[in-house]
């Protein structure tokens, strides 16, 4: 079996490569920080069995993040293995600084030149590049198959070679190690005596050297003066700077770039939520209702009867349940669309940049844009993205603030119980929840910052990578690979947890079958115990506090679950909808207030059991224990507040409204003020024997 390490930069195609040698699906992305583990596995060409790894994006072989940790250590531990190191060829310069690196380390090396862009910045003299080099230079295109033909024929030859390579690297002479050798051996390499130059705190530790060389710049300006020996005798360049377009001077003009941001945000929410998304969700339940519930139901009639169990578990729990979930499918992946979008073009790394002063106020980094915009789509997933965090208290608060962001699976929520209440108002609505979760998630990150949690000063390498379309193939590839999930998650997790709800909804502790309302059930007992907890909020109905109690397993339950308390046997939202105001339901709102403050709650409130699940192996167990006890916390106490100030607009009118939070907000200032002022006092009378006087005008 051929061992093979794949080495790169970040935005090279890594991922890309990996997945068409090994035909995978793994997430690829125009983005920092996409890879953040190892990925490994086998495939056989020409009878030979490779097993290749494709390890995360670093610029060098010292680490400045978790996933930088992680490559490092394994190409470390494993440099014996073939490395097959991808360059971007517009890039080359840069990402020829690691190459080097690996060329230090003694690395068996295949240097592969990818063409990600179809007009490169410049034309590369691949036979000059593998003279001078002494390597072995494969130009590909990474997502296409007659590549992985050119590097699997190169891996198995260059595996076959016996004879290590030697490399001249000219620059190791230019540099000083006079003062090194006194700490290391005559038969130290090369490579670990430049890391003690760079002070490399791991290098230094295995040598037992405590002192300060300082020569980081010395190394990077030798290394770079080579490489530019290599471009100019390889490349014809173009006038042009890798990642430079003319689109950021709107996109990231400082006026501009924030209300632009929102607009695409809220373009994106518009065309998935209510033109597009629900046009295709319209058609979608039309097609459920006529051609699979309807003629399944009459089935079960003529078989069981119309009163047996067996055939409410299918109407309810399966057919309705599941059903009003399904319908949402064309909405769920056209966001999903919309955030790769983003990702893919490259506006994303300009969004993290935009925000990295914001950010760095309440003690994230730009980094954390990417974890908190994947959240929109999945928190599970987006959890995972906090691994490229510098510091450990960052990641935690990254982490913690993930599920504050509004999950696809929470928008049938929104849809349904919104769209009911608000008619045409919803997008509002709709809007509003999302940046609620975003401005809690900023206030507690503050809250974080100041008290238990405070970040150090990180380091934020960021590149532009250029602007680029996404591919045809990949668009759909993307989109049928999420419509596949959501399908798999809804007949398998939802269909489980509907079917468990319907069995407690509908059977006495007793294990007696309740029809038509005779007896109480486990899960409405329940209910009614834990209501009166909700009264603050505005809703304290037994099965709406059931439906978030079954909403942990998922999101998308809570919706169903209602459906079946109401005894909706169909998909149809509409008439899951028009129960809610019916006061003979077993679920329904007394106003629009109680509405709101419910939508917040399943909003902010306890994540689902798998991002649960992640966040205790990202950052531990007490740390996802108090995360889930304060979401609780915040959760009740901002529905609560919007509650309070939904009925105060509801009986005495916005203007009123407005009018009051003006003053509640003079109030609050006049009382910051007075504090500073009382708070300055103190510290003047401390001063009295200061020859300063510097708190005099």
């Amino acid at each position: 079996m051929i061992d093979v390490n794949l080495v790169g930069n970040p935005n090279t195609g890594k991922t890309t490569l990996f997945n068409t040698l090994t035909s995978s699906h793994e997430h690829v992305g125009n983005w920092h920080g996409v890879t953040v583990e190892e990925k490994g596995k086998k495939y056989k060409y020409k009878d030979e069995e490779i097993n290749i790894v494709d390890l995360p994006g670093i610029y060098s072989l010292t680490s400045l993040s978790y996933e930088e940790e992680v490559a490092c250590n394994y190409i470390l531990n494993h440099k014996d293995r073939l490395v097959v190191n991808i360059c971007d060829a517009s890039n080359l310069q840069r990402n020829l600084y690691l190459t080097l690196g690996l060329m230090e380390l003694g690395c068996r090396i295949i240097l592969v030149i990818n063409q990600i862009d179809k007009r490169p910045i410049c034309k590369i003299n691949f036979l000059e590049l593998e003279k001078i080099l002494n390597l072995r230079v494969v130009y590909v295109n990474a997502d296409n198959k007659k590549s992985a033909e050119k590097i699997n024929q190169a891996i198995i030859e260059e595996s076959k070679k016996i004879d290590q390579k030697k490399y001249f690297l000219p620059y190791i002479n230019e540099l000083n190690f006079k003062d090194i050798n006194k700490f290391v051996s005559k038969d130290t390499s090369d490579f670990y005596k430049i890391k003690i130059l760079e002070d490399d705190e791991k290098v230094k530790k295995m040598f037992n050297i405590s002192k300060s060389f300082n020569q980081i710049d010395i190394v990077a300006s030798a290394r770079y003066k080579y490489i530019d020996e290599i471009i100019n005798k390889t490349c014809s360049k173009r006038q042009k700077v890798y990642g430079a377009s003319k689109f950021d001077k709107v996109l990231l003009n400082r006026f501009l770039a924030f209300p632009i941001f929102i607009c695409l945000i809220a373009l994106a929410f518009y065309i998935t939520f209510f033109s597009l998304g629900a046009f295709l969700s319209d058609g979608l339940t039309i097609l459920l209702e006529n051609f699979v519930e309807k003629p399944l139901i009459s089935f079960l009639i003529d078989i069981f009867g119309t009163n047996s169990w067996v055939v409410g578990l299918f109407q309810e729990a399966i057919i309705g349940g599941v059903g009003s979930i399904l319908t949402f499918l064309p909405q769920v992946a056209l966001l999903f669309f919309f955030l790769s979008l983003l990702e893919d073009s490259g506006y994303l790394s300009r969004v993290a940049f935009v925000f990295e002063d914001i950010l760095g106020k309440v003690g994230l980094s730009g980094k954390s844009v990417y974890t908190l915009l994947m959240g929109f789509g999945c928190s599970t997933t987006a959890v995972l993205t906090a691994r490229n965090m510098d510091d450990k208290n960052s990641k935690i608060k990254t982490g913690l603030l993930t599920p504050y962001m509004s999950c696809s699976a929470k928008f049938p929520i929104y849809a349904v119980l919104g769209g009911v209440f608000f008619g045409a108002n919803n997008i509002w609505v709709i809007i509003g929840i999302y940046f609620i979760g975003v401005a809690v998630a900023i206030l507690m990150s503050y809250i974080f910052e100041k008290t238990f949690l405070p970040s150090k000063k990180q380091s934020f390498i960021l590149e532009f990578p250029p602007y680029r379309m996404m591919s045809v193939k990949r668009t759909f590839f993307l989109l049928w690979l999420n419509v596949k999930l959501f399908i798999i998650r809804v007949g398998t997790l939802i269909v489980a947890m509907n079917v468990i709800v319907w069995i407690l909804s509908n059977f006495s502790f007793s294990f007696h079958y309740i029809a038509n309302g005779e007896g109480i059930s486990m899960l409405e007992s329940l209910g009614k115990i834990l209501s009166p907890i909700f009264i603050p909020l505005g809703f304290n109905s037994w099965g709406l506090v059931s439906a978030l109690i079954a909403g942990l397993v998922a999101k998308e339950v809570i919706v169903s679950s209602i459906a079946m308390f109401n005894g909706i046997n169909e998909s149809t939202t509409s008439i899951l909808g028009q129960s809610l105001t019916n006061p003979n339901s077993a679920v329904y709102f007394v106003s629009g207030a109680s509405v709101l403050s419910y939508l917040v709650f399943c909003l902010l409130y306890f994540p689902c059991i798998a991002t649960t699940s992640v966040l205790i192996k990202e950052i531990g167990k007490k740390w996802t224990i108090i995360g889930i006890v304060l979401e609780f916390v915040v959760a009740y106490i901002v529905s609560m507040f919007v509650y309070s100030i939904a009925l105060f607009a509801q009986y005495f009118g916005i203007l009123k409204l407005i009018v009051l939070i003006i003053t509640i907000m003079i109030i609050v200032f006049s009382l910051i003020m007075v504090i500073k002022r009382i708070k300055n006092k103190k510290s003047c009378s401390k001063c009295k024997n200061c020859s300063l006087h510097c708190h005099e005008e």
